[in-house]
C-alpha cells in the first residue's frame, strides 16, 4: 500500500498536467527510499523501479502496459494485470497472505546497493543508451512544458553550468 504523502504527491503531478511516467515516478521513489532505509532490498535498481511502476498502476496511474516486443511476455502480463485493477477492471481478489509474506520475506534477504546513487545512475545511463538522441531531446522538450517560468529559468541555468563544466 503506497504511502498517503505518495499519493498526494502523484496526484499534484495529474493536477498540473505532467506525463503518467512522471506520476509513477513517485512511486519509484518511495521504493527507492524504501530500500534506503531498510524496510526491505531489492536485486537491482530494475527490480526497484518495477516494484514502483506496478504500485503506480495498482493505485489507478493511467500507465498502460510495456508494448509488445520491449519485455518479456511475464512482465507484460504482470503489468497488464497491475493496470486493469488500477483502473477498476479486474476482479480485486484478496491477497494470499502466505504468498505475501513469502515475497517480503525475499525482498528483505536482498541486498540494498539497489538503492545507491551509483546504482541508480549506471540504470538511468543504460535506459537513455536505448533510446535514440531524437527522442531523449523530444521527451526533455515535452518536461519543459510543464514546468512553469522560474522552474525552467533554473534548469536552463544549471544546464548551462553543466554545458561550461563538461569543456
Amino acid at each position: 500500500m503506497p504511502e498517503k504523502r505518495t499519493m498526494e504527491r502523484a496526484r499534484r503531478d495529474k493536477a498540473e498536467g505532467k506525463a503518467p511516467s512522471t506520476q509513477a515516478g513517485e512511486f519509484v521513489r518511495e521504493e527507492i527510499d524504501h530500500i534506503r532505509e531498510g524496510k526491505h532490498g531489492a536485486r537491482s535498481a530494475r527490480q526497484a523501479i518495477a516494484i514502483g511502476l506496478s504500485k503506480a498502476r495498482k493505485a489507478g496511474v493511467d500507465l498502460p502496459p510495456p508494448k509488445e516486443g520491449t519485455t518479456s511476455s511475464a512482465t507484460r502480463k504482470s503489468a497488464k494485470r497491475a493496470y486493469e485493477q488500477g483502473q477498476g477492471k479486474a476482479p480485486k481478489r484478496r491477497t494470499s497472505p502466505r504468498r505475501s509474506r513469502a515475497t517480503k520475506a525475499a525482498l528483505k534477504r536482498e541486498g540494498s546497493a539497489a538503492g545507491s546513487k551509483s546504482a541508480l545512475a549506471r540504470q538511468g545511463r543504460a535506459a537513455a543508451k536505448r533510446r535514440t538522441p531524437a527522442s531523449r531531446s523530444a521527451a526533455s522538450r515535452r518536461a519543459s512544458q510543464t514546468k512553469g517560468p522560474r522552474r525552467r529559468s533554473a534548469a536552463a541555468k544549471k544546464a548551462a553550468r553543466t554545458r561550461a563544466g563538461a569543456t
